[in-house]
C-alpha cells in the first residue's frame, strides 16, 4: 500500500519543518551516493550498531582497519545522525513519501519546533529498542523509518478518519482507494508488530534486513506523546478540523460520509 495523498482538513501553518527534514534526508542521500563505495564506512561510523551503542563504544574502535569516518562522540549521537542515512532509492523514496503525506498536519498541530523533538525523540527510542532486541549484532542500522513510524501514530491519534488516496498492488495489478487513516495506518502498524516479533526468532535479522522493531518502537513513543499531548493540541476556534471528514470528491452540500 502506498499513500499519494491525504484529505485530513485545513492547515493553519506552512510545514517548513517537514519540508526541511526531507530537503536535509534527500542531500545527505545525495552526499551518499557521491562517495562510491566508501559508502558503507559512513553507514558504519554513523549508524546505530548495537553492540557498540551498548557498551557506550564507537563501533570505529571495534575494527583494526583505517575508516575514513569517525563515530561521533559520545556514541549515542548515532541514534540522531542515522535517522538522516538511507540505504538505497527505495528506502529514502519509501520514508520520504509517508514523511510528505503525513508529517505536515502533524506538524500542523504540534508546532514547528515540538514536532521536530517529537521527531528525533521516536527516531531515538526507535534505535533504542532495535538495538535492545539485537544486543550483539554488529550490523548499523540507518533510516527515518523509526521517526516517521512515531509521526503515523500521531496522525492516527489526530486525524483517525482523514482520508488517504492509496495505491494498493495486488500481485501484477493494482488500484487506487481512499481510506480512513485508521485503517491503513492501523494495518501498516499490525504488519510491523507481526513481523517484529517473527524476527526475534531469526538469526538473519542480526545480520541486516529491514528494522521491523524499530518501526514498533518509533510508533508506540509517538502514539503515547500524542494521547499525552491531545488535550493541549486543538486547532483555534476559526479552523475547524472535521470529526468525520466528508469525501474529498463529494460536493460540498453532499452529505456522504466515509462510511
Amino acid at each position: 500500500m502506498i499513500p499519494f495523498q491525504d484529505f485530513p482538513g485545513p492547515r493553519r501553518h506552512v510545514p517548513w519543518m517537514t519540508w526541511s527534514l526531507i530537503l536535509v534526508n534527500v542531500l545527505i542521500f545525495l552526499y551518499e551516493l557521491s562517495l562510491g563505495n566508501r559508502v558503507d564506512e559512513l553507514i558504519f561510523a554513523y549508524g546505530v550498531v548495537p553492540v557498540a551503542l551498548l557498551h557506550g563504544v564507537p563501533q570505529t574502535a571495534l575494527v583494526q582497519t583505517h575508516l575514513a569516518f569517525q563515530t561521533p562522540q559520545p556514541v549515542y549521537f548515532t541514534l540522531i545522525t542515522s535517522q538522516f542515512l538511507h540505504a538505497g532509492w527505495l528506502h529514502i523514496g519509501g520514508n520520504m513519501l509517508f514523511l510528505y503525506v503525513f508529517g505536515d498536519n502533524v506538524e500542523d498541530r504540534l508546532g514547528h519546533f515540538p514536532y521536530l523533538c517529537f521527531y528525533l525523540l521516536c527516531g531515538i527510542v526507535a534505535g533504542l529498542v532495535q538495538a535492545v532486541a539485537f544486543p550483539d549484532s554488529t550490523v548499523p542500522s540507518i533510516g527515518a523509518s523509526g521517526a516517521i513510524a512515531g509521526v503515523l501514530a500521531a496522525y492516527l491519534v489526530l486525524f483517525p478518519l482523514a482520508g488517504v488516496r492509496t495505491v494498493i498492488f495486488i500481485f501484477f495489478f493494482f488500484t487506487i482507494v481512499t481510506l480512513p487513516a485508521i485503517v491503513l495506518i492501523g494495518l501498516w502498524f499490525v504488519l510491523q508488530l507481526f513481523d517484529g516479533v517473527a524476527s526475534l526468532a531469526q538469526v538473519q535479522q542480526g545480520m541486516g534486513g529491514v528494522a521491523y522493531l524499530a518501526h514498533v518502537g518509533g510508533f508506540l513513543t509517538g502514539l503515547i506523546i500524542t494521547l499525552i499531548l491531545r488535550p493541549w493540541l486543538k486547532p483555534p476556534a476559526s479552523i475547524s478540523y472535521p470529526s468525520y471528514p466528508y469525501h474529498p470528491y463529494s460536493r460540498e452540500n453532499d452529505y456522504r460520509r466515509w462510511w
